[in-house]
């Protein structure tokens, strides 16, 4: 079954605008050989951009600003919210457009991150309508959850998303992915770290956080990206990364917290807030914020 096909019994306008980031992948993943250094220019966080950066966002912008489904739309790489007059329908779309840009010139894996609501941006997870994420790896694919189940399609040799996997679940496993300098970790995270190891967890870190959440995923375990010293606000974007995986990772069974709350609970205060982050099974999350709690 092709994506189109899967999407069928959902709102046209997500349905659309789902099918118009499909298409923006299918391009970025025949890009990469072309586009391997460097711009000249950073984005508001004041990180270099990558080429790719830079091209798979205005890619991805051109996309949903062409739907004519989409009202706003906030991307890492960009400033401030962008608003397209005229709109048919009222989604506001979030887009990370390049996850892991760094490891490119390595060739790992890196990603793409959407997240969709409807009327503005600036909403708590739990209020998504949906999210997707493509990974550009040995296979492109896509996953995608509209509250009905997370499914995940592969880019196949006729140039189409098809279907490789219905309702994907997270198991139990014992994966871990751990952010940050160890010597930087604050007590509560080094103590949850070191009885995950003394439980025989095994660590498996890329540092491109949608291909490590996408392994949590299908192997079980947790991803986390802590709040450290002198960084106690986390290191990942709540709008960009951390909402939307959390989201899929929760709609497959799994959790996700800032360390002491549901994350999808936490409502935005601007675009470019930072928030720590846990992903993934329910008692690995369940774990931390009991340590968190004993603590405060």
């Amino acid at each position: 079954m092709n994506l189109e096909i899967h999407l069928s019994e959902h709102d046209e306008d997500v349905k659309q605008v789902i099918l118009r980031v499909a298409e923006a992948a299918k391009t970025i993943s025949k890009g990469f050989a072309a586009r391997r250094g460097a711009s000249d220019s950073s984005n508001v966080y004041g990180e270099r951009q990558a080429a790719m950066d830079v091209w798979a966002d205005d890619l991805l912008i051109s996309a949903l600003r062409g739907s004519g489904l989409v009202r706003h739309v906030a991307s890492e790489e960009q400033p401030g919210v962008l608003t397209f007059e005229g709109s048919a329908s009222d989604l506001g779309v979030t887009i990370d457009p390049l996850d892991g840009s760094s490891l490119i010139g390595v060739n790992l894996t890196v990603g793409t991150i959407v997240g969709i609501h409807r009327g503005g941006v600036l909403h708590p997870g739990e209020s998504m309508l949906g999210a997707v994420y493509v990974l550009y790896g040995p296979l492109t694919t896509l996953t995608y959850c509209l509250r009905d189940g997370v499914h995940e399609f592969s880019l196949d040799e006729r140039g189409e998303f098809t279907l490789l996997e219905e309702d994907v679940t997270i198991p139990e496993g014992k994966t871990f992915a751990p952010g940050a300098l160890r010597r930087d970790w604050l007590p509560a995270h080094k103590a949850y770290i070191e009885g995950l190891e003394a439980e025989g967890y095994k660590l498996r870190y890329s540092g491109s956080f949608v291909a490590d959440v996408h392994q949590i995923l299908h192997r079980g375990g947790v991803f986390t990206y802590p709040a450290y010293a002198g960084g106690e606000e986390g290191k990942l974007r709540l709008l960009f990364e951390a909402a939307p995986m959390g989201f899929i990772v929760s709609q497959a069974g799994g959790a996700a917290s800032d360390g002491r709350r549901d994350l999808l609970s936490i409502k935005p205060e601007s675009i470019s807030q930072r928030v720590p982050v846990y992903i993934g099974g329910k008692r690995e999350i369940r774990l931390i914020e009991d340590m968190a709690g004993q603590e405060s």
